[in-house]
């Protein structure tokens, strides 16, 4: 079987419609534009159910696409996965990442090195959006990414991003006309309910937790949850966009992927972790031969109002979201060990990683 090769690209961005610099580097045949397979991107937008950065972003991306693939917008959107998460609170600076994937001219390196893979659930009904069909769905979808990606141990998996939907009121009102009652009526806590319990799904698959869940378990059963899950809420879908990253050998990249697990919004022992597991230091720009091309990492507010032992008020501020506070603070952690703003922060990680805390994964590039 063929060796595929995996690039990452990280391209920063002067506003959500901004594809100049993605442009740029397809014109100079840095990426072939048959070859993207996902495009990561913070936009900076408010991360809410009205943060329409995010769709911005992605109409602006398709339609540059679509000419250069010879398709229309909307099959561009078909073909890659697209997630945009909103929000560069603090120093988080706008950027997308992009993910290529081609077979690979040479054999390339032994060992194993940074794989991609992608794949879809089916479209979900309003009321089973954050309920057990999410979760059993989403877990098949991981599944089957795993295998695009080449990877068949679950301990290779080091990050696992996905698109979700959310409620709106006309959902809602969809499902009640059917008989049916959503988990939520609220857009915003349903934003919660979907994260969660696709990042139940993650765990599921990968066997993190058992199968033997209930609707009940979402958003109440903290102590489940996955440790490479990323899930980011969205208002432009109605079914979960799953994208694998992790180490395989069918891959002859030059990059590997690591990750750690924050226990709490302060940790920075474990982003230093992230940054060892794939040979970096803090605040590194390249040491031995490696160098750093980004970190993904999920915040959220502890729920217990406190940060070891100390009170917080992220989650009682009328003002400005929790979701929001939490972004700001891990974003300005890591970006203060990896040197840069450049990095993508997620908020809300609900059964991502211990409550309060998150998983971080770092992709390096390796100097043969």
């Amino acid at each position: 079987m063929p060796k595929t090769s995996v690039g990452v690209f990280r391209i920063a961005t002067a506003g959500p419609g901004d594809v100049s610099g993605l442009m740029d580097l397809i014109g100079s045949g840095a990426i072939d534009p048959n070859s993207i397979l996902a495009i990561l991107g913070k936009t900076e937008g408010n991360g809410g159910v009205n943060d329409f950065t995010r769709e911005y972003a992605v109409a602006a991306l398709c339609t540059a696409l679509a000419p250069k693939l010879s398709v229309s917008p909307e099959a561009v959107e078909q073909r890659i996965a697209f997630v945009m998460s909103g929000g560069t609170e603090g120093v988080l600076s706008p950027h997308i990442t992009v993910f290529t994937r081609s077979e690979a001219a040479r054999p390339g390196p032994s060992g194993k090195r940074l794989g991609i893979g992608m794949a879809h659930t089916r479209d979900f009904l309003p009321e089973e959006l954050g309920r057990s069909a999410q979760i059993t769905e989403t877990a098949k979808a991981v599944q089957a990414a795993m295998t695009d990606a080449g990877i068949s141990d679950p301990a290779d998996v080091h990050f696992v991003q996905i698109k979700c939907p959310l409620l709106t009121s006309e959902r809602v009102a969809a499902a009640n006309a059917r008989g049916n009652k959503t988990a939520t009526t609220s857009a915003y806590s349903s934003m919660a309910y979907s994260r969660g319990a696709s990042a139940l799904g993650v765990a599921v698959a990968l066997g993190e937790i058992g199968s033997d869940l209930g609707d009940d378990d979402v958003l109440r059963r903290y102590d489940l949850f996955s440790k490479v899950a990323s899930t980011s809420s969205g208002i432009e879908l109605m079914h979960n966009v799953v994208i694998v990253l992790g180490n395989s050998a069918s891959s002859a990249s030059e990059y590997v992927i690591g990750h750690a697990v924050m226990e709490d919004a302060i940790d920075a022992a474990a982003v230093v972790s992230a940054l060892s597991s794939v040979g970096l230091s803090a605040a590194p720009q390249t040491a031995a031969g490696r160098t750093l091309v980004n970190i993904f990492a999920k915040a959220e507010a502890s729920p217990d109002g406190a940060v070891r032992g100390f009170r917080h008020t992220m989650l009682e501020d009328t003002d400005i979201s929790a979701t929001r506070h939490a972004r700001a603070a891990v974003g300005g952690l890591i970006a203060g060990l990896a040197g840069t703003g450049a990095v993508y922060v997620s908020g809300g990680a609900e059964h991502q990683g211990p409550a309060g805390g998150g998983p971080v994964a770092v992709i390096a590039r390796l100097s043969e």
